[in-house]
């Protein structure tokens, strides 16, 4: 191609050389005169051919599960991996750079969807995997708190900051009717009036939004007392939008709200103006850091739907949950039940609530975590809610038919998202965002048990969907499962960090050819068969 432009440029020169001479004695202008021009025409480059992503190889067995002995009981690696390729659209060899934080990094999905409505009416129709549909998705904007652990974006402040209580006025930060003016905090930066709340709220009490008020936890507050597995109603606990709960750090008992069967709460936040539970230290300027926690109690929620953890004396209770007489105490506190044979019971709404730097570890086994809930039913309303930085776990829930959606765990020292004691309710929308500087070794994003105790009943049944899991705990494992229980996981993204596999099923009181969390669907125990995983794409062990 250069050469034949160069012999056409000479061509053209030699004419127009030809042209001049032939009219220089009429101009007087002088000819160039005879000589070669050599032009040099560069070859384009070629086209780089591109260079294709490169296609992580296969995920071993050993790096996507863990397997634990218990009781002499196992189930492999390679058998938890084949349950998993046993469903539809899965890819368990996926890589971590597909994600960026809790959000996906690009708009198409992980995996082939699978939609969630065919399954139960509760849930949303969605195309995607994960919790979020992309990286500008907005669901999760606004009504929560932003740290190092789970980055949402928007109007969300800060959950180190004060949350916004609004400016201090003598004449009309006053303490409503039903709380005891508890002074100010003129000492400090932002000021505010501290309003308490009565420790035994025996009729219905409405907190409204003062500018400037901080409703204060002194102690064990309880809504109501424990009318029994099927007794009467009390009182409900109103809250208005944009209202902040504080605890009380002056005083050295455990503060925490307890809503008990019969009564409720109607915390009903707005996406601008959500409502925060949250510890004294952060109601004022640099009270609280990202590595704050368990500074209060938490939230705990008592109702009247089927348990299948009995205490002594009480139950056994049946596969429909009917046992008037099963109950359980709940833990963290002493002498406080749930259970009974309401699955339609309601403990009332929490919606676009924060709930910050809670959870206080009594004992071993004995926990309070940032929301708690003890059977409590399908008529209980719970979405839009955030736990962040539990000393425990962002959630727990025994028994009971709850439903929830949007729900945010962000910095919980321990699991995310803990169900057991026959818990048979649906969750969609769910985030579990561990500490970034590290929580407990034995914390997962999510665990689902039986207290050892594999065919009580009703059996543990539930449904995660549209869940992102991002594990950071240097734990066996991010998802574990364990006897007594039954899962389906539709829709989500998984992963984990070097070290930490992706999924951990452990069967430990039946015989080893009886293993009751993968065993065949038995009606006769209520058994729904192996775990169930549609549309989930894993990023495991830090690929």
């Amino acid at each position: 191609m250069a050469s034949s432009k160069r012999i056409g440029f000479i061509l053209m020169a030699s004419t127009a050389c030809a042209a001049l001479a032939g009219c220089s004695g009429a101009d007087g202008v002088a000819s160039p005169g005879a000589g070669t021009i050599n032009v040099t025409v560069p070859a384009p480059a070629p086209t780089p051919t591109p260079t294709p992503s490169a296609t992580p190889s296969a995920i071993t067995a050993a790096q996507f599960a863990t397997s634990t002995t218990v009781n002499g009981i196992s189930i492999t690696a390679d058998e938890q991996l084949a349950i998993v390729n046993a469903g539809t659209n899965n890819n368990v060899s996926g890589v971590g750079s597909t994600m960026n934080g809790v959000y996906p990094v690009g708009s198409a999905s992980l995996a082939t969807a699978t939609d969630p409505s065919t399954i139960n009416s509760f849930f949303t129709s969605t195309n995607y995997v994960g919790a979020l549909n992309g990286p500008t998705d907005t669901a999760f904007q606004g009504w929560t708190c932003n740290s190092t652990s789970a980055e949402f974006g928007g109007s969300g402040a800060r959950c180190t900051a004060v949350p916004s209580i609004g400016t201090y006025a003598a004449a009309t930060s006053v303490c409503p009717t039903g709380t005891t003016d508890a002074g100010t905090n003129s000492s400090s930066s932002p000021t505010l009036r501290y309003c308490r709340l009565p420790q035994n709220i025996t009729t219905d009490l409405t907190l409204p939004k003062i500018a400037g008020v901080v409703y204060r936890l002194t102690g064990q507050t309880e809504v109501g007392t424990d009318l029994g597995t099927t007794g009467g109603t009390g009182p409900t606990l109103t809250i208005a939008a944009g209202v902040v709960i504080a605890a009380d750090s002056t005083e050295a008992t455990n503060d925490l709200l307890i809503v008990n069967r019969g009564s409720k709460i109607s915390a009903i936040g707005t996406r601008d103006a959500p409502i925060v539970f949250t510890s004294q230290q952060n109601t004022v300027n640099n009270g609280v850091s990202d590595a704050s926690q368990g500074q209060w109690g938490g939230i705990i929620l008592l109702g009247r739907a089927p348990t299948a953890v009995c205490a002594t004396g009480t139950g056994p209770n049946t596969a429909g949950g009917t046992s008037t007489t099963c109950q359980q105490a709940i833990e963290g506190v002493t002498g406080r039940f749930y259970g009974g044979p309401n699955a339609a019971d309601s403990s009332g709404q929490m919606s676009y609530v924060q709930i910050r730097y809670s959870g206080i570890a009594i004992s071993d086994g004995n926990e309070l975590q940032g929301l708690t809930l003890g059977g409590t039913g399908s008529g209980t309303v719970l979405d839009h809610i955030q736990s962040h930085n539990s000393a425990d776990d962002g959630i727990e829930i025994f028994g009971g038919t709850t439903n929830l959606k949007y729900v945010a765990i962000t910095g919980a020292d321990d699991d995310g998202f803990d169900i057991d004691n026959g818990y048979r309710g649906f969750m969609q929308f769910m985030i579990a965002a561990q500490r970034t500087i590290g929580a407990t070794a034995d914390s997962f994003s999510t665990e689902i048990d039986s207290n050892n105790a594999e065919d009580l009943l009703p059996r543990t049944f539930s449904t995660y969907a549209n869940f992102t899991f991002i594990q950071t705990a240097l734990a066996p494992s991010t998802i574990r499962q364990r006897g007594g229980s039954d899962m389906r996981y539709v829709n989500g993204v998984v992963k984990s960090v070097s070290g930490v596999t992706c999924l951990n099923l452990i069967a430990g009181e039946t015989s080893a050819s009886d293993r009751s969390t993968i065993r065949a669907a038995d009606s006769s125990k209520q058994d729904a068969g192996p775990p169930v995983f549609s549309s989930v794409y894993f990023a495991c062990n830090g690929r």
